[in-house]
């Protein structure tokens, strides 16, 4: 009888704190960007010019067109060593990309679909029309990373590279966010400051994004992702047992909780078209580690396209991950978007026609 009255108690008390929290919580979360931040550099001219309001984080504030085809974010906490190879990398591949020439190709496939009698290429833009820029988001560092990231806006101009200072250091998920919501591109690639990925493998993603669909709607509400899953064997065996465990542990509590689709959610080399990162980042709640598993939870209840590609990807020191802490504290905030979600703490977003069928590009 005891027993029973216990789990009365419990389960009573269990309710209570689940309605609190739900009672408490605006299911949307209230994004806050300070005015500093909705500002960039010219450091030329010393001028701070407004960023685009792209996915705008004000509800009745009617999103940007984007103005380039393809938008780089990369945050960066204290990157001053490791942030000018990986820009130097990327320039360089992007340049190069927005010079081709129409007979010179990339390594991006192209398919032919009918409209009409006439055959049209769809495939991703080349040359001129390769238009891009990198926005870097500086989470708040207390080195000179905003100082570096100047340079490469005072050499390629800020229409080309952007950055943008945090006022605090919000963790990776809120940078990107802040970065995306700056973003003017169709395409939106985020990529870690640290260069692992080589950054030719956008063509991957890209591929599957032009192979999966075949008109602009479809690509701008797709999202490709880098994937390090064909690498865990090998990583595996370089790592102590107890991180082994702490890896597969991690893995297995994403699976059984929240995305079933995706083998490597941390990877940090994903494109989003634009629409579906208007959506998705504005309902997004988790701000560190773990943001790419409620980005991806919430895609997946939205049956959004996503696909997985493997991508070449080198461990780089520097890592700003704790291994022991870091995998304990995504844990927590898995477990806490599976939780608010469930009992509707947070809300899904609603994806209404104007979503899917508007053109915002």
């Amino acid at each position: 009888m005891l027993i029973i009255v216990c789990f009365v108690i419990l389960y009573i008390a269990l309710l209570g704190i689940f309605l609190t929290i739900k009672l408490n919580s605006t299911g949307k979360p209230k994004i806050i960007v300070h005015e500093d931040e909705r500002y960039y550099l010219d450091p030329v001219t010393e001028e701070r010019l407004p960023f685009p309001p792209l996915m705008s984080d004000k509800e009745k504030e009617i999103p940007s067109k984007s103005e380039k085809y393809l938008s780089v974010i990369i945050p960066a906490y204290n990157e001053e060593l490791r942030l000018p190879s990986m820009l130097d990398e990327a320039l360089d591949y992007l340049e190069r990309r927005s010079n081709e020439t129409i007979n010179q190709s990339s390594k991006v496939d192209s398919k032919v679909k009918d409209v009409g009698t006439s055959d049209v290429t769809w495939s991703c833009p080349k040359g001129e029309k390769f238009t891009y820029e990198i926005i870097i988001v500086d989470d708040g560092s207390r080195d000179k990373t905003t100082q570096i990231a100047l340079q490469y806006s005072r050499k390629y101009g800020t229409d080309k590279v952007r950055v943008l200072t945090a006022t605090k250091n919000r963790g990776k998920g809120g940078a990107v966010r802040l970065g995306v919501l700056s973003a003017r591109g169709k395409l939106i690639l985020f990529a870690d400051a640290d260069g692992a990925t080589k950054f030719g493998d956008i063509e991957k993603l890209e591929n599957y994004l032009y192979q999966s669909t075949d008109n602009e709607v479809d690509l701008i509400n797709s999202i490709a992702i880098g994937s390090r899953a064909h690498l865990e064997r090998q990583a595996m065996a370089s790592r102590s047992i107890f991180r082994t465990i702490l890896m597969l542990g991690f893995h297995f509590v994403v699976w059984f909780f929240t995305v079933r689709s995706v083998k490597d959610t941390q990877c940090g080399f994903k494109m989003f078209g634009r629409n579906i990162a208007r959506i998705l980042f504005n309902y997004m709640h988790v701000e560190k580690w773990a943001f790419d598993v409620e980005l991806l939870y919430l895609a997946e209840r939205i049956n959004c396209n996503i696909g997985e590609t493997a991508v070449n990807w080198t461990e780089i020191d520097g890592s700003k991950i704790v291994p022991v802490f870091s995998w304990l504290q995504m844990g927590k905030d898995v477990l806490s978007i599976c939780m608010m979600y469930t009992i509707g703490a947070w809300t899904f977003p609603v994806i209404k026609d104007k979503d899917i069928k508007e053109k915002t590009f």
